[in-house]
């Protein structure tokens, strides 16, 4: 069986049932009803509580063996003690997902949860049963309207082709009202938890295969089995872009790790150095990884390290060349017929170098537009960097510009920065993404970007390089 095939019922589960639902907004049952309620799902919905007649408006069962119908896919926030027999119950069923939100397993300071989640894993693991968790948050598949988690508001996140995949639910709580502010479409989030039985090699293979991912977003705390990891990304990351925020480099968060998921962290330098060797893509920081997921989301890969860098403001190519040049990019040297025809179109008192400062001809949409066509189609040119900062003169050069950005982004990577006050460009920010070309709101974020898409494509042509003539 496919891994698309295997993991069906979770992502695509045609009916629900939500073990522990409540109309108690006090317990994560609620909180989980109300998610798949508001996310729009359209399958069937179970309520499961032996106390309660209904639950939410809809019809509740005293167990999920008294259910019906088929159900795909168990939600289950109630006490740990009884987890193992739901469990059961739901293998009776036929259950084949299950999203175990319940915490204190592997990861509790006692005895009993360990032994608890061991014998999860066996009752799953014989009727073949996948489990998201426990000590998850849940999962969201956008393209599906399901909201399988403790958190509604999961639900305003915009549909795209970025996948997230993370140890903690926190980390994904961040993520997600980052992208509301910043930009970047998902199509699933997916919080492991304690990793029963499904750990990052097992979702990176889905993912893998799954026709609405195009980039795939990891953070890890620590692992069971680093080198399944390891080789599973190597290979995954020749197809899709893989990025990854490791945590854990130092004793503190080390020993966090191992109370919050029940994984040590560890060999922080070692996963770095395997991932590079994968061609996985490494941050660290949360805003470089929801970032530079969005560049994948959105670019074109670049033939070379060749950056031109163009601002109506010369401060701000200052800092995107200092950022390309440090992170091993190269400005690129325009060809002749390029600086010629820059000469032409700016007054001496502009720099018409690269990095190309617009000086006062940034008002003037005719000679912006010329001098960004000029530049982006220059075969010396491997990807671009376009800068300018919000004035009230040049408030329509983000308009203006939108129709040349488009037509080079369709050959090159085009990556920019339009720093403004409120929404003021929003609408035009919009536009610009949604034709493949990338916003940023500083040059230092736009540049690291970029610098990342390129290290990522110079790793491909590397490892092909290197298959090639190892067969030869």
């Amino acid at each position: 069986m496919g891994r698309l095939e295997e993991y069906k019922d979770i992502f695509y589960p045609a009916s629900i049932a939500v073990v522990g639902a409540s109309a108690n907004p006090k317990k994560l049952g609620y909180h989980c009803i109300t998610s798949i309620i508001r996310g729009g799902f359209k399958g069937k919905i179970y309520p499961v509580n032996p106390k309660s007649a209904k639950v939410c408006g809809f019809k509740a069962y005293p167990s999920i063996k008294d259910v019906p119908d088929k159900v795909d896919l168990a939600i289950i926030a109630i006490p740990r003690h009884i987890v193992p027999e739901v469990v059961k119950e739901c293998a009776d069923k036929g259950v084949k997902g299950i999203v175990l939100i319940t915490a204190g397993f592997k990861e509790a300071e006692d005895q009993i949860g360990p032994k608890l989640e061991r014998e999860i894993a066996v009752i799953t693991n014989q009727y073949g049963i996948k489990v998201i968790g426990p000590n998850t948050f849940g999962i969201v598949n956008l393209h599906a309207d399901l909201n399988a988690s403790f958190t509604p508001e999961f639900s305003m996140v915009e549909k795209g082709n970025i996948s997230l995949v993370s140890q903690s639910g926190g980390f994904c709580h961040l993520i997600a009202p980052l992208s509301l502010k910043d930009g970047g479409g998902f199509s699933k989030i997916i919080g492991l938890g304690n990793r029963c039985n499904v750990d990052f090699a097992d979702i990176l293979e889905y993912l893998e295969g799954d026709p609405e991912t195009k980039v795939i977003s990891l953070f890890i705390e620590g692992v069971d089995n680093a080198r399944r990891l390891f080789e599973v990304a190597s290979r995954v990351a020749r197809k899709k872009p893989i990025v990854v925020y490791k945590a854990g480099k130092f004793k503190t968060s080390d020993k966090a790790s191992l109370s919050h998921t029940g994984s040590f962290a560890g060999g922080y330098d070692l996963y770095r150095a395997a991932f590079k060797q994968a061609c996985v893509v490494t941050v660290n920081s949360s805003e470089v990884l929801l970032d530079t997921a969005k560049a994948f989301s959105l670019c074109s890969l670049p033939k070379g390290n060749r950056i031109a860098v163009i601002s109506a403001q010369a401060g701000l190519g200052m800092i995107a060349c200092d950022l390309c040049e440090e992170n091993g990019l190269e400005i690129a040297v325009l060809t002749e017929e390029t600086v010629q025809r820059i000469k032409e179109l700016l007054p001496p008192l502009s720099i018409r170098t690269n990095p190309i400062d617009m000086g006062p001809a940034w008002y003037d949409w005719e000679t912006c537009r010329e001098v960004v066509k000029t530049v982006g189609i220059d075969k010396n040119v491997d990807a671009m960097v376009i800068l300018a900062a919000y004035a009230s003169a040049n408030k329509p050069i983000v308009m203006e510009l939108t129709e040349t950005l488009k037509t080079i982004a369709c050959q090159k990577p085009v990556v920019t920065c339009f720093p403004s006050p409120g929404n003021i460009w929003l609408r035009e920010k919009r536009e610009l993404e949604s034709a493949n070309v990338p916003v940023y709101p500083t040059p230092e974020r736009a540049a690291r970007v970029l610098a990342n898409i390129v290290k990522y494509a110079e790793a491909l042509r590397s490892k092909a390089k290197f298959a090639t003539q190892s067969h030869l």
